[in-house]
């Protein structure tokens, strides 16, 4: 039996997660169950899988969550209580939360030297060389969720980790692939949310229609496998059935295919090092036919060169990188700015700031909060 810390349980991450374990109850229990605000579904899944503990990081909803839950289970609430549930007995913690809220807490089952099932970006897109140092120092273990991370780590791992020349994730191209760059500075929220193959939330679905969602992931992918950013390259592939190439100096070329489906590659990390069978549909070539890929327009999608380049430069370069897009994005989804400002923003912040190394997690969240103010005060300016 394995005990469980899921924390971000009231997102799609945690769903798929809590329908492994509804599949597999004798395998997975869950001791710890975090949300942010969403008290109500917070509510009915600690009523359903009756954890330890249960943390709301928004403490408004503290008397709210302890009044419906039962004396047995442990309630608290803000984000330091998110550090302290970090630090409590389990045997894997599941890191979905959404945002910097996660990094303190992950960086907590790290000290206490956990595996930690990774879906987060924040972690390894702002802080990568620190959590990649500190699961070393602590001897915690990082598995990747992300379905593009997830693929490279089981080839890698099929291969009895050695190191190959270089690695190639693939992008859907999103719902704008074929757009027209004229077209793309009148996309709306709606197109832009409309994602072709993966059910996603708002944020993340404009960042794969941008394709800043495939550059965050060559950065995390940078500090997850210990790669230059010379080893890291990208291809369009509309299917989204082959999630990634591994390639090796003697010409070989390693390939994971699967549906794209999220229970896939969290079953893998949860489960690790064994597999699950998981009851979902075989996947089918010839029905599929084709397979396509194609290199990326940068042109047309600017944000997957500004990660290329931020990944070159110090360390807090993706920090601004990841602020200013979601400030950008926000703006968007507002109303307040257009699609094609999205990149025109976060060109700009990287622009107009130096760069430099960053040494601890306080600098990455001083870097944030300043840069999040700079992006607000720009697309304020431009209005």
């Amino acid at each position: 039996m394995k005990h469980l810390a899921l924390f971000g349980a009231t997102g799609t991450i945690g769903d798929n997660t809590l329908d492994i374990v509804r599949a597999y109850p004798q395998y997975y229990r869950i001791a710890i169950m975090t949300a942010h605000q969403n008290s109500k579904k917070l509510i009915a899944l600690a009523l359903e899988f009756m954890p330890d503990h249960v943390v709301i990081a928004n403490a408004q909803h503290y008397h709210e969550v302890r009044d419906a839950l039962p004396a047995t289970i442990i309630v608290s609430a803000g984000e330091d209580a998110l550090v302290d549930a970090a630090s409590l007995p389990y045997d894997m913690m599941i890191s979905a939360i959404v945002g910097f809220s996660a990094l303190r807490p992950t960086m907590e089952a790290i000290r206490h030297g956990r595996t930690i099932a990774l879906a987060n970006k924040e972690c390894l897109v702002a802080a990568g060389t620190l959590f990649m140092d500190a699961c070393a120092a602590y001897g915690a273990t990082l598995l990747p969720i992300d379905s593009e991370h997830n693929a490279v780590f089981q080839l890698w791992h099929g291969v009895q980790n050695r190191p190959p020349h270089s690695v190639t994730l693939t992008a859907s191209g999103g719902p704008f692939r074929t757009w027209s760059l004229e077209a793309l500075y009148d996309a709306t929220p709606q197109q832009a949310v409309a994602h072709p193959n993966w059910v996603m939330g708002a944020k993340i679905s404009v960042d794969s229609a941008t394709l800043m969602n495939k550059g965050l992931e060559l950065i995390e992918a940078r500090y997850m496998f210990n790669l230059e950013p010379s080893q890291l390259h990208v291809l369009v592939h509309p299917q989204s059935i082959v999630h990634c190439f591994i390639h090796y100096a003697d010409g070989s070329h390693l390939a994971h295919m699967s549906n794209p489906d999220m229970r896939i590659p969290l079953a893998y990390a949860m489960h690790y090092p064994e597999r699950l069978r998981l009851d979902l549909p075989p996947l089918d070539l010839v029905a599929r036919g084709t397979l396509t890929f194609e290199a990326p327009d940068h042109t047309r999608f600017p944000a997957l060169g500004l990660a290329f380049a931020a990944m070159r430069e110090p360390s807090s370069a993706p920090i601004m990188l990841n602020a200013a897009n979601e400030v950008a994005v926000e703006a968007f989804l507002g109303g307040a700015i257009g699609f094609m400002d999205i990149p025109a923003m976060i060109a700009r912040i990287l622009e107009q700031n130096a760069q430099h190394s960053v040494s601890s997690l306080d600098e990455v969240y001083e870097i944030n909060h300043s840069i999040r103010i700079a992006t607000k005060r720009l697309i304020s300016q431009a209005s």
